[in-house]
């Protein structure tokens, strides 16, 4: 590598956010400027840290085998067109990634073995943003068209990644989106504090440029059904995403004011966003409380404290995580450790090995609260700690429990696809559903995952289908684990 003692002579640099009591009164990303911008300063110092491993693990942590020493080694070197190009050769959307991926290459870093591992996730980041600012991102046309056609039905991640291989192989690609504007969970998931809109839009003018055709507010399954839509296309790609919410089925449920998660972030974004929001949920002036402690948790809690509420509570069932890696998650691993996100930094309170057994409310049948016990694990399953029992007053609580797979009615049972046994649909290692020239990506096929998973296995997705029309494919396939359940 270019510095060979950078990893010895160099700490590990962040890039710096804004001042909380600055950000949480805009929508802004968190970042001054942009993660890229706000890490430039400091971002050649840190790439040269990449040692030269012999075995880069960080390509075992990255699901799409992103070739990290080699751009570090290039912007180290300060070839920021070298470095953009090897960035894009294995992702479509670095700029998502580098936003939001919670960074499992930086865990399985060689450097991180007995140091603090290589910013890999800031130098992502940097690459792509600057790509954008010189204006070296452009849209790439396919040399020729093969007269098919693919439908993409969902427009998050993993469909945008299928639709962007599948339209540069020359296919003719129409992306469809039950929405009323393209880009699923990163549209109306995300906050616009972790990644403004601005971030997407271009680049679906880049795609729009080279040929990918978009239709919003045509819900798949009612207005086409799947019939037609094998009538139309030569192939079609599902990446409808994992969108059934796990629910809380305690005493009160029913209480007004009670919501998932995603019935309150995809308003607020559009709040965000300057659109009116007839009866909008709303944080303000209430006492919050958030049941689930991972990423949706965290962007209710970033929310709420932007729209003003009162005091935020998150709760976790699972125990307090350690500190530093755990013996049982060793290296190369991604380790259970306990994480701070911007929006934590800004406020609330985060309440671990907690379980919820019931809601109160008022006369109107609006909630006021909940009662929660503390458990622990005994026997690999979690009990009441005796006499642990407590109330939490909430006019407004948000479940964040993650999702337990796809809608199955309409589409699904329409195509009439077979379901692996965690209820997510079934696929073959080409990624092709039980029924003809139906293909699967995504959380769809894979169950709740990673922004980084999404891509790749749309990626491998568009792999498959051209390889299905075409006879071959020279498209790119990410190597994935063979871990999901497959078609016989």
């Amino acid at each position: 590598m270019a510095d060979p003692r950078g990893f010895m002579t160099t700490p590990r640099q962040v890039a710096e956010r804004r001042p909380v009591a600055e950000r949480v009164h805009d929508w802004n990303e968190v970042y001054p400027g942009s993660p890229g911008k706000a890490v430039l300063p400091i971002i050649s110092k840190q790439a040269g840290r990449c040692m030269d491993c012999g075995i880069p693990f960080c390509h075992q942590g990255c699901p799409l085998g992103n070739l990290i020493p080699e751009w570090n080694d290039m912007v180290w070197r300060d070839d920021w067109r070298g470095a953009l190009d090897r960035l894009h050769a294995t992702n479509n959307f670095p700029e998502f990634t580098g936003r939001l991926c919670p960074a499992p290459c930086e865990t399985s870093c060689v450097v991180g073995i007995n140091r603090e591992p290589v910013t890999i996730k800031n130098v992502e980041v940097a690459i792509i943003d600057r790509g954008w600012d010189d204006r070296r991102v452009t849209a790439e046309t396919a040399a020729w068209q093969t007269g098919k056609t693919v439908a993409v039905i969902g427009s998050g991640p993993s469909g945008l990644a299928a639709a962007q291989q599948l339209t540069r192989a020359g296919h003719t690609v129409v992306v469809y989106e039950r929405a009323d504007a393209i880009g699923g969970l990163l549209r109306y998931g995300i906050p616009e504090f972790k990644m403004e809109k601005q971030v997407l839009d271009r680049r679906l003018k880049q795609m729009r440029l080279e040929g990918t055709v978009f239709k919003t507010g045509v819900d798949i399954g009612v207005d086409i059904t799947g019939e037609q839509l094998l009538e139309r296309f030569d192939a079609v790609v599902l990446a409808i995403g994992s969108t059934v919410a796990r629910d809380l089925p305690v005493p009160g449920r029913e209480y007004a004011g009670i919501h998932q998660a995603m019935e309150f972030l995809p308003q607020a974004n559009r709040s965000a966003l300057g659109q009116e929001v007839a009866d909008q949920i709303t944080a303000h002036g209430k006492d919050v409380v958030i049941i689930g402690g991972g990423d949706t948790g965290a962007d209710c809690l970033g929310t709420s404290i932007r729209q003003g509420a009162r005091s935020i509570t998150q709760l976790e069932i699972m125990p307090t995580p350690p500190q530093e890696r755990p013996a049982n998650q060793p290296w190369p691993t991604y380790p259970m450790t306990f994480r701070v996100s911007s929006a934590h930094e800004e406020g609330g309170e985060r309440l671990y090995s907690v379980s919820t057994t019931e809601f109160s409310s008022d006369d109107s049948g609006s909630v006021t609260g909940l009662n929660l016990n503390e458990v622990r694990m005994a026997n690999g399953r979690f009990e009441v700690v005796d006499g642990s029992e407590r109330f939490l007053p909430a006019q407004l609580v948000l479940l964040a429990m993650g999702f337990t797979g796809p809608q199955q009615e309409g589409l699904v049972e329409q195509l009439g696809l077979e379901l692996d046994p965690r209820g997510n649909i079934a696929r073959n290692a080409d990624f092709a559903t039980s029924a003809d020239r139906v293909f699967v990506c995504g959380d769809a096929g894979r169950g709740q995952s990673l922004i980084v998973w999404a891509i790749a296995e749309g990626r491998s997705c568009a792999n498959g289908v051209d390889a299905f029309l075409q006879g071959a494919s020279r498209l790119p396939k990410p190597i994935l684990p063979t871990d999901r359940p497959l078609v016989v």
